[in-house]
């Protein structure tokens, strides 16, 4: 059994917006060489929880450990030095700057520009289609681009753990598919990954464990196929 830390291991996390508890006792981890996935309905928490672990929110209490250390009020631009990237909602690029611009921005920690160089190009391998529109806005590209943007960004500041909040919302389901494999593939490389979903099937499909959010609260976690073949997560989030 191995004795490494997990890549992320939150310890009875709660927050609140104001006097409104968002989420309460948050309990999860992501094992090395794991994806791992929070799935729910929308206003679950699961977002709120993303922000917690990212820095972008002040927990009201509970830890946050990535790969051991305690890193619960450290601020983001300090976890992504760790290892921490995201990927967040709605991709938040910069659309009127290029494409090579905002990976650039992705890499904004770093003091290695040789390393910096051989990253981008690796994930211009990762994305053909994008290889070719180094000097384009990314403002001009489609959704489905956008998001591979976002993702090749986060991928620039070289993580160890990579968090992804509704990754394939609005998207096309052909473009869900190829997200949906460059994820796996990220992980493959290396990264550990956690993703949070609304379209359960897809995050079930890819996860290894899977966590379910209700009402701000952590109500089942199991294997991501165990948790795909439950006739409650049936009934509540596949449609079957």
């Amino acid at each position: 059994m191995s004795t490494e830390a997990p890549a992320l291991q939150v310890s009875g996390l709660c927050a609140s917006y104001g006097s409104v508890p968002a989420i309460v006792d948050i309990n999860l981890e992501v094992r090395r060489g794991e994806i791992v996935t929070m799935i729910g309905a929308n206003g679950a928490g699961k977002s709120t929880v993303i922000k917690c672990i990212c820095g972008l929110l002040k927990p009201t209490s509970g830890i946050v450990r990535l790969f051991g250390e305690a890193v619960t009020r450290h601020s983001p631009d300090l976890l992504v030095k760790r290892g921490m990237s995201v990927v967040p909602e709605g991709r938040r690029l910069f659309g009127e700057m290029t494409l090579k611009e905002n990976l650039e921005l992705g890499a904004f920690t770093r003091n290695d520009p040789v390393a910096v160089r051989r990253d981008m190009d690796r994930v211009l391998n990762l994305f053909p289609a994008l290889r070719d529109r180094l000097a384009t806005p990314v403002g001009t590209f489609s959704g489905g681009q956008q998001q591979m943007v976002a993702v090749a960004r986060a991928l620039m500041s070289g993580p160890r753990l990579m968090l992804l909040d509704e990754p394939t919302i609005g998207l096309a389901p052909v473009v869900v598919e190829q997200i949906s494999r460059l994820v796996v593939e990220i992980a493959e490389s290396g990264v550990d990954i956690l993703i949070v979903e609304q379209n359960a099937e897809v995050a079930l499909d890819i996860a290894n464990r899977a966590y379910v959010l209700e009402g701000g609260q952590v109500v089942a976690e199991d294997s991501a196929a165990a948790l795909a073949s439950s006739e409650d997560v049936q009934r509540a989030y596949l449609g079957i």
